[in-house]
């Protein structure tokens, strides 16, 4: 079992930055890939980053590309994901996900079999 917990949300202007953090707990994290999903109120459930288990691939969203970073931390068990230039179109709750030596697909949420409870993440005009 695996056990994720986000953290870092809130409220912020457009423009401004966040960094959401995915701790992560249970069997060994540096065999799993890792990834982001949001959701805004609405609306369905979307792809916005991964990091494959070795850090050899990440993937992102095409509205996430040039403005969010995602990374990983073996030594701390942690994911995390730096949002730049944050739009009101950015405004949904983030979720963490994680699957066992996953290589590909990485932007379908069908196939991550871990998630947190999510963080709310919300960009004022």
């Amino acid at each position: 079992q695996v056990q994720l917990v986000e953290s870092g949300g809130g409220l912020v202007q457009t423009g401004g930055s966040l960094r959401l953090s995915c701790a992560a707990s249970g069997r060994a994290f540096s065999t799993y890939t890792m990834a982001w999903f949001r959701q805004a109120p609405g609306k369905e459930r979307e792809f916005v980053a991964a990091i494959t288990w070795n850090g050899g691939t990440t993937s992102y969203t095409d509205s996430a590309k040039g403005r969010f970073t995602i990374s990983r931390d073996n030594a701390k068990n942690t994911a995390a994901l730096q949002m730049n230039s944050l739009k009101p179109e950015d405004t949904a709750v983030y979720y963490c996900a994680s699957r066992y030596l996953l290589n590909s697909p990485l932007d379908s949420g069908r196939i991550y079999n871990y998630w947190g409870q999510g963080t709310q993440v919300t960009v004022s005009s």
